[in-house]
């Protein structure tokens, strides 16, 4: 087994997750979004309600679909290029994920149908019904998602074997394990600034193109309102993981801050360009004192120094990928908080620089969520269970050649399957909720250009029909 082997097999699980991770970073909290719509429609009866819901369920159908395909790709990669890591660890990962395929994945998949196609097959309150089933799945599907990866950060509940292979000791140790509360609160509240964002940008652009359009309005409104309320509280759910990494895994924290040196009283380094080879930051700003954000003033923070070159995270990719989460979540919370004033004076949809803004920070939430999963899994390394398993005994028995082989297909057809259905994507925020209705085929209601979901027309009765 070679280094290249290795490397190659590292970026081609990257590659694939990387795809795979905006997708339920958007399902999560688009799930969400749809269980308010349809809430707010059987309570007001407004049908400006349903429109979004029509609409915005056709976008959840598709990113749906595409995210389980990613899924099932990294599960294949699991036993192709990482047989070593399920073989020792399958006694822990193995049952987390089998619980989310009992607990989450039966649980969409049974309610899905119902939610795409029982419009006039069940009654408003059942479909309703079925859509909160939903969204409650895709939240328990992260649930056991972050919890196995967190396991991988910061592991308890387990003892190794004679053969080296990892047993359970306690399955309440080893799923709430020191790191899994912060995270799996840090990546819902994402989910639902991806979702807002995504949905605001859409509004915004159909603003500019016409204000008067009420169900852009409405939802603009809603996702200005969750930005606002949110973002601050990532900020706090951010540093609260922070806190953690520092007490449990101090070489990724100095990554993280770019700290090669063990010592207390660090500055906030803002800018560097940091280097392995000399140990050192190039280019550093920093302020004098800052890093009591950090670590409490006196306390001495581990550094890079403490372990040797070859054990050190990437110190690059980590430190910037950190700075690209926090930058975006700043501007995520300024435009919140602007678009709450804007709400407060009644004229959110007459300022066109601000829904400009809007449109530009739709795909910021997809960015930042990647940042922040370079800053965990790059920053873990050379681990791939903290401290214990190295990512290099991990991999299966994989020749150079086959690596090279499957990443270039994965690449082919994610650039092929993938870009088109985003561009789809794309061609249905630009048409707006407010396109038109269609005729009905037999198979059922359609909307424009999709066949899961219904017309925005169809008649669904009164909501007050059982």
């Amino acid at each position: 087994m070679d280094y290249d082997a290795l490397l190659l097999s590292r970026l081609q699980f990257a590659f694939t997750i990387a795809f795979h991770i905006l997708f339920p970073a958007f399902t999560i909290g688009l799930a969400a979004f749809l269980v308010v719509l349809e809430g707010l429609w059987l309570w007001t009866k407004r049908e400006a309600f349903k429109t979004l819901y029509l609409f915005w369920i056709k976008i959840f159908a598709i990113s749906f679909g595409m995210g389980v395909v990613s899924g099932i790709v990294l599960s294949y990669q699991f036993g192709t290029n990482w047989s070593e890591f399920i073989r020792l660890t399958g006694g822990v990962i193995g049952p987390l994920l089998a619980y989310e395929v009992l607990t989450a994945f039966f649980l969409e998949a049974s309610f899905l149908g119902v939610m795409l196609f029982g419009w006039k097959k069940v009654g408003p309150r059942l479909h309703f019904l079925a859509t909160l089933l939903v969204a409650v799945g895709t939240s328990i599907s992260a649930f056991w998602i972050l919890s196995a990866n967190s396991w991988m950060q910061t592991p308890q509940g387990f003892e190794i074997m004679p053969d080296g292979r990892f047993l359970a000791t306690s399955f309440v140790e080893v799923i709430f394990n020191p790191s899994f509360p912060p995270r799996f609160v840090h990546m819902l509240l994402a989910a639902f600034l991806t979702t807002a964002l995504v949905v605001g940008a859409a509004s915004a652009w159909q603003l500019l193109r016409n204000r008067e359009q009420r169900e852009s309005r409405i939802a603009l409104t809603m996702a200005v309102s969750l930005l606002a309320v949110v973002a601050p509280l990532q900020l706090l759910a951010g540093h609260w993981s922070g806190e953690v990494t520092r007490v449990y895994q101090p070489q990724k924290l100095a990554a993280i801050e770019a700290y090669w040196e063990t010592r207390a009283d660090h500055p906030l380094i803002l800018f560097a360009i940091p280097d392995r080879a000399t140990q050192s930051n190039h280019f550093e700003l920093a302020v004098p004192g800052g890093g009591v954000i950090v670590a409490p003033p006196g306390e001495i923070v581990t550094g890079l120094d403490s372990v040797v070159p070859a054990d050190q995270p990437p110190v690059f990719p980590v430190f910037w990928g950190f700075r690209i989460m926090v930058g975006l979540g700043l501007l995520m919370i300024g435009l919140g908080l602007w678009g709450g004033w804007l709400v407060w004076r009644g004229r959110l949809a007459e300022n066109r620089l601000f829904l400009r803004f809007a449109v530009a920070m739709g795909p910021a939430g997809f960015v930042a969520v990647i940042s922040g999963w370079i800053v965990t899994e790059v920053g873990r390394q050379p681990w791939v269970v903290q401290g214990i398993l190295r990512t290099a005994d991990a991999m299966s028995p994989v020749t150079t050649g086959s690596v090279v082989t499957s990443l270039l297909i994965y690449v082919t057809v994610y650039a092929v399957v993938f870009v088109a259905g985003a561009i789809y994507i794309l061609r249905l925020l630009a048409e707006g909720p407010a396109a038109g209705p269609v005729e009905p085929s037999p198979e059922g209601l359609r909307a424009p250009g999709t066949p899961l979901a219904a017309a925005p027309d169809e008649d669904r009765g009164d909501p007050n029909d059982p």
